[in-house]
């Protein structure tokens, strides 16, 4: 933990406190206390999540914190966003949380008490305690400076946890089991969020509705982006503006690659204009404000229609990812859709004559990634897994994952003929394991070259 809670932070160029103005803001505040209902979104489906982590350690302390600030420049802090597992775990999703730390105490054999350590809301009739005027004080941390967090009443009902001043831990954290030093505690973590419940499906479903709307925003937005000498990152504001107005933000730094930039497999300076000649690759996903993301990728046509070879290159592609979508099914192992849409990739480029044949892994010079990963409240959801529950495991009704191939043909490649080098394509959707295969969630966005072309040219019929 590296701030001790009790110390307000202010700036260099902060003004100093009079004893008439601290006086001043020590009365005349009318109360404002949180509604008596309220309730983080997630509260009714966070104790169970506790006691399959409890039955995992028993009688052992379990320490997860959420997570501290880090310094963007100087006095400026990186927006904060808590660690995935401490959010599972309480349902608290907001920027109010760094420092604060919950803690499964041993209670009898197999059973543990949560409790939450937190920075309490700091009064505001007294000048004097351990957190006088940091309501106005603390540019960190206070209520002035970057608005409201509950007092500890308030943040119990808020998530029905036993709840105590963060300043009750002196600034270190209790000895136990904790993730950052604990692969064990970290993996199981990771393997107890595999499968994800109705709950965790819904909110994966509004981030990919969510990302859906952005993704017609940025078709709409075309027009604009052509004319402007940074259109990738014009791309990338558009889809911004709609992620954080419908949710917390973007789920990851999006991707919006034009031409040959689209064979950098994680292009995000987006700093390139837009050629009508070229393709758009746009990766992209909306986080909710539950912080469950969306990830999905549509290769667009600038101009709204493929040419010959885009189109040769977009349908091998999408043969691909069907393939590997057909492999979906609860008791297939995870790497099987991944190795059926290899082995479209690698006999359309035999065909093609770029290899000699289809054997052999030399198809991965031109596409070079997975095919696919877990998915929920990170864009890599549950990395921290052992293979043998993951990578090498089989799949479960309930898991969220991408299917998501690609070629990546880079410009400077002389195995390629001309006319497919500097173009990069990847087709992503989002799917969850049902009973019999998968469902497609992010359906809605049209994924054949002649339906994405009809889309994108009543989208920009109606700009």
């Amino acid at each position: 933990m590296a701030d001790a809670p009790t110390r307000p932070r202010t700036g260099s160029h902060d003004l100093s406190v009079s004893t008439a103005l601290a006086r001043s803001m020590a009365r005349d505040w009318a109360p404002s206390p949180l509604p008596l209902d309220a309730r983080v979104t997630a509260r009714a489906v966070t104790p169970a999540r506790r006691a399959r982590l409890s039955a995992r350690f028993p009688g052992e302390r379990l320490v997860i914190p959420a997570g501290e600030l880090r310094v963007r420049s100087n006095d400026c802090d990186h927006r904060f966003r808590p660690y995935s597992a401490y959010a599972w775990l309480t349902g608290l999703t907001g920027e109010d949380q760094p420092g604060h730390v919950l803690v499964m105490e041993p209670s009898g054999t197999h059973d543990h008490e949560a409790v939450l350590y937190l920075r309490p809301r700091s009064p505001r009739t007294d000048d004097t305690g351990p957190h006088a005027g940091a309501f106005y004080r603390d540019r960190r941390y206070g209520e002035l400076w970057v608005g409201r967090r509950p007092d500890l009443d308030e943040a119990e009902r808020l998530t029905g946890i036993r709840c105590a001043d963060l300043a009750e831990l002196g600034g270190t954290l209790p000895p136990g089991r904790e993730p950052s030093a604990d692969p064990r505690l970290a993996a199981a973590l990771a393997e107890l969020r595999l499968v994800k419940d109705a709950w965790e499906v819904e909110q994966l479903q509004l981030a990919v509705d969510h990302t859906t709307a952005g993704f017609e925003d940025v078709v709409r937005a075309l027009p604009r982006a052509l004319a402007h000498p940074r259109g990738e990152r014009w791309i990338e504001g558009v889809f911004g503006l709609r992620a954080r107005a419908e949710g917390n933000g973007t789920g990851y730094e999006t991707i919006a690659a034009a031409g040959a930039h689209a064979c950098v497999l994680h292009w995000t300076r987006n700093d390139g204009a837009l050629d009508p000649s070229q393709l758009l690759l746009l990766d992209a996903g909306v986080e909710t404000d539950t912080l469950y993301t969306a990830d999905i990728t549509r290769t667009l046509p600038l101009s709204g229609r493929f040419s010959p070879a885009q189109r040769r290159v977009y349908e091998l592609v999408l043969a691909a990812q069907e393939a590997g979508i057909a492999a979906l099914r609860p008791g297939a192992r995870f790497r099987d859709f991944h190795l059926a849409a290899m082995r479209v990739i690698a006999e359309g480029l035999a065909e093609w004559g770029v290899l000699k044949d289809a054997e052999g892994d030399l198809h991965r010079r031109y596409t070079l990634c997975s095919s696919g990963h877990m998915l929920g409240l990170d864009v890599h959801d549950c990395a921290q897994a052992r293979a043998e529950t993951y990578l090498d495991g089989v799949l479960e009704e309930g898991q969220v994952l991408t299917v998501e191939p690609g070629l990546y043909l880079q410009p400077d490649d002389l195995t390629l003929p001309p006319e497919l080098r500097g173009m990069g394509v990847r087709i992503e959707d989002d799917l969850v394991v049902t009973a019999d295969g998968a469902r497609l969630m992010s359906s809605a966005l049209p994924r054949t070259p002649d339906a994405v072309e009809e889309w994108m040219g009543a989208l920009l019929d109606d700009a």
